[in-house]
């Protein structure tokens, strides 16, 4: 009874705000304006007219307006009778689309009006330009980059949201129409309850809640193999149906792991996150499922959730505020980790509290990304990653971490051995390929070889079709027709044997996984551990339980699958070598930093994506006297551990 009494409230509420909106905003505009159609995006509403001019004249100004009084984001559409027939349009944008930009492709939407343009310098269409063709066609002009190699992931998700045009816009309509309802309970208690990565590193997942909304912070999975490897979805707290949003933050496995099981299991809301993101996330699942089937797993999920997750995320860029659910507003901030990874800002209920959660992060500058960033506009409450949390966390300059292995590299060339470095696809990988070539082009090193292997050639094209995304040094680059990630040095293992690479010394290989918990990094440390004048170089923060793990912990016999499946064990006889500077995450002084110079002030600090040991030194840390004295600062610290609820209001 009370379920159904709530029911009828939820579409007296939804009616109501939709009647509401439509009536301020013909209220405010003038009668000139010939709106034809008012309708829900997502979260933006979307106005359709005859004339566009008049909204987007003088910058814009009754755009601005019109948002300003119903406090809701506004996009305008031209009138689809009397838009410009495909050829006409066509003829237009090959008109006004200047030639340096490169015009490559047009494609058209005609359920959303909008034609997208793919070029190959987006940065060299102007504003005016675009403006010009949606005046003149009355098509609303999307301009794309078309990445400068070859990406299959970036056609693929183009390709599936072409192909799936109507069932996009009937979620969108969906979508608006429940984030702007009006609530129904007032907002006056907020929790989070953790359901993993809590005391540990992986299967990272926070679920906020509020009498009105739940919201899940990431849907990671543990990297391990134990059992244990997905967040606690069985929790009385968390049911899939009451799910309103997912809040993704960067796309590594232990993030991003789980979000497919959530469709498996009948999920059918928003996911939020940065168009980077999207891309990379679709590579490493499908990727993950692959694996799987291929040493004989059951996946967790199929590629058709992996579809299912791609037409349901809403990416959002850094600064773009955004309603997820009434009372709950969404602002993504540089997190410094990847290529588009993000910290979670979440504004709820009218100033009753605000939400800071890290994700990864990484408060430092680097080759690749730029530093996290540090102010947002209000912060009550700081979740904050802790995977180097221990004293003794003292990482490497990113120049020292290059020198370190600049010296490693000469060293085992110099015996005619391999280096072999175990990367993430995404992120290390890419650091990695900068510094090799950096040291190469410095002649720290010499010209040697260096092969890559299991998607990091397609995740490097990712970078190069989100340059925004990426530091200004190598941003430039890519603005200026330069590819960072190609050499004559760079030799794209497809197809060829490994035996054959392994046999081409000097050399250096990089291949997948970074924590050696399968891919084919496993099958070249099989032919290559009991090479005394090889290396194999850790460069990235290795999971407890994992093969990587234990290696660094002392282990040196090690069993291995043949190519026939038989089960081999080998003495590693390789140098061994642990390389931290290229790290994504933040060390103790970092952390430090962040949580110092972090504006405004939070008033509670909660702990956690690390080991029991430095998640509880860092909270004492934080907690003293001595840091209160040093710092000024005097917060609440908590450190709560899986399954376990923390009320924030």
């Amino acid at each position: 009874m009370a379920k159904s009494l709530f029911q009828v409230k939820f579409l007296e509420s939804i009616v109501a705000v939709a009647r509401e909106i439509r009536e301020a905003i013909f209220s405010t505009v003038p009668r000139d304006t010939e709106i034809t159609k008012v309708d829900f995006e997502g979260p933006k509403v979307a106005i359709y007219t005859r004339r566009p001019q008049v909204f987007l004249e003088n910058d814009g100004e009754l755009v601005k307006k019109i948002a300003k009084t119903i406090k809701k984001r506004v996009i305008i559409r031209g009138d689809p009778e009397k838009r410009k027939s495909e050829k006409e349009t066509e003829e237009v944008i090959e008109k006004l689309i200047p030639e340096e930009a490169g015009l490559k492709n047009i494609y058209f939407n005609d359920i959303t009006g909008e034609v997208e343009i793919e070029v190959l310098f987006p940065e060299k269409v102007t504003q005016d330009a675009l403006n010009a063709i949606f005046f003149e066609t009355l098509w609303t002009p999307r301009v794309l980059r078309r990445p400068p190699v070859h990406s299959r992931t970036v056609k693929e998700i183009r390709d599936l949201y072409r192909a799936s045009k109507q069932e996009r816009i009937d979620f969108l309509k969906k979508l608006g129409y429940k984030v702007y309802r009006k609530p129904i309970f007032p907002t006056q208690m907020v929790r989070i309850v953790s359901l993993g990565a809590a005391r540990e590193v992986g299967r990272s997942a926070i679920l906020v809640q509020t009498p009105e909304a739940n919201i899940l912070m990431d849907a990671g999975l543990k990297p391990t193999g134990n059992g244990d490897e997905l967040p606690l979805f069985d929790l009385p707290e968390f049911d899939v149906d009451d799910l309103d949003a997912v809040v993704i933050t960067h796309a590594h496995l232990d993030h991003i792991g789980a979000l497919p099981v959530l469709f498996k299991h009948g999920y059918k809301g928003p996911v939020y996150m940065t168009e980077p993101t999207l891309h990379l996330a679709k590579l490493l699942l499908e990727d993950y499922v692959k694996v799987s089937e291929r040493e004989g797993k059951d996946p967790l999920y199929s590629m058709r959730d992996v579809n299912s997750f791609i037409l349901n995320t809403y990416t959002l860029t850094y600064g773009e505020v955004t309603d997820i659910a009434p009372e709950i507003r969404l602002t993504f901030y540089r997190a410094g980790h990847i290529l588009g990874s993000a910290m979670i800002h979440l504004h709820i209920g009218d100033g009753l509290i605000n939400i800071v959660y890290t994700g990864d992060v990484k408060y430092a500058r680097t080759m690749l990304l730029d530093p996290a960033y540090n102010k947002f506009p209000r912060a009550e409450v700081l979740i904050i990653e802790s995977t180097y949390g221990s004293k003794t966390d003292i990482l490497p300059s990113e120049d020292d971490a290059k020198l370190e292995l600049g010296k490693i590299v000469l060293e085992t060339a110099q015996r005619n051995g391999i280096v072999l470095i175990p990367v993430l696809a995404v992120g290390r990988a890419q650091e990695v390929l900068l510094a090799l070539l950096d040291l190469m082009k410095k002649q720290a090193i010499p010209q040697l070889p260096i092969f890559i292997e299991g998607m990091i050639d397609e995740v490097s094209a990712v970078h190069m079709t989100f340059p925004e995304y990426l530091s200004a040094t190598i941003r430039g680059m890519i603005y200026n027709d330069e590819n960072p990630f190609t050499s004559e040095n760079i030799h794209v293992i497809r197809g060829e044997a490994r035996e054959d690479v392994i046999e081409k010394k000097p050399a250096i290989i990089l291949a997948t996984s970074g924590m050696l918990t399968g891919g084919p990094v496993l099958d070249y440390l099989r032919m290559l551990a009991d090479d005394e004048n090889s290396s194999l170089v850790f460069v990235s923060y290795q999971v407890e339980g994992t093969l990587g793990r234990k290696i660094l912990g002392g282990l040196r016999k090690i069993t291995f699958s043949d190519p026939s499946g038989k089960a081999i064990t080998k003495d590693l006889k390789m140098q061994v070598y642990r390389v931290e500077g290229f790290s994504g995450h933040s060390d103790r002084r970092q952390l430090e930093a962040f949580i110092r110079r972090m504006e405004p002030t939070p008033k509670t600090v909660i702990l956690n994506h690390g080991e029991t040991s430095k998640i509880d030194e860092f909270m004492r840390y934080l907690g003293s006297e001595w840091f209160k004295k040093k710092s000024g600062l005097s917060f609440e610290v908590r450190a709560p551990q899986n399954a376990e609820s923390i009320r924030l209001v």
